[in-house]
């Protein structure tokens, strides 16, 4: 049965230009089961957290990813968990990008290029003289306005920060699309073009995987309701449909 693990089974480190302002540091975990860091505070370094695979939970809810990283100050207690078998890079700076000047922890939008960049920042190949200028441009694009996504119009991803930070909200997709002064039919057609799914189903996987993370440390009695389901029974089915096994065999026994 997996659990939480603050030694993952596998945990990589990459370090460039280490000791200069502009040096970069940058870890990268996995775990058969869920990692939690649990609650911790880095006097030194400013901190990045961002997974391309699956929500991360945080002292300030759950965080989109892959388009969204969770951003902390050094000095400041936060605590950071992911779901089983999830990749979380940690990027870690001496420097705070100017663009997250006034946040002290909170998540921050990431585009495409940022995702890819952290990724080659992983990698055994890449050399020291391009994992400087990837931070340089990581560094400066972080903060930016989110606007809109890779294929949308922005809306799609305005709902899903929204709820992400709270898995168990009802918001029906006509009150969303009330609420930002669209058509319905755009607002869907949005989630389509962004995530490749409807809005139902998007929010579906967003319960499901949130409830990944949650499972590692929580009983199924107690998650359902987390995740916006009626019932412990309502939750083991969607999940049993999703994964092909039913949420007990992850969960802790209540």
């Amino acid at each position: 049965m997996p659990a939480w693990s603050h030694d993952p089974e596998d945990r990589e480190e990459y370090g460039y230009g280490l000791g200069a302002p502009n040096g970069v540091l940058v870890l990268k975990y996995r775990s058969s089961g869920g990692i939690d860091f649990g609650r911790s505070r880095q006097d030194f370094l400013h901190q990045l957290y961002w997974s391309p695979d699956g929500p991360l939970g945080t002292s300030q809810g759950f965080i989109t990813a892959p388009v969204e990283a969770y951003w902390v100050r050094r000095t400041v207690d936060h605590e950071v968990r992911a779901g089983d078998r999830q990749t979380v890079y940690r990027i870690c700076l001496r420097e705070v990008p100017a663009g997250l000047a006034g946040l002290r922890a909170g998540p921050v939008p990431i585009d495409g290029e940022t995702a890819r960049l952290i990724e080659r920042l992983a990698r055994r190949d890449c050399d020291e003289a391009a994992a400087l200028a990837a931070r340089r441009r990581i560094v400066a694009g972080l903060g930016a306005p989110p606007g809109r996504g890779p294929s949308g119009t922005g809306i799609a991803l305005t709902v899903a920060r929204a709820l992400s930070r709270d898995p168990a909200d009802q918001t029906r997709l006509d009150e969303w699309a009330e609420r930002l002064r669209v058509s319905v039919k755009t607002l869907q057609r949005d989630f389509v073009r962004e995530f490749g799914m409807p809005y139902t189903r998007w929010r579906t996987q967003l319960r499901l995987r949130s409830a990944r993370v949650l499972l590692c440390f929580t009983p199924v009695t107690q998650v359902a309701p987390l995740v916006g389901y009626a019932s412990p029974s309502a939750f083991i089915t969607a999940f049993t449909k999703e994964y092909g096994h039913t949420p007990g065999v992850r969960a802790p026994q209540a």
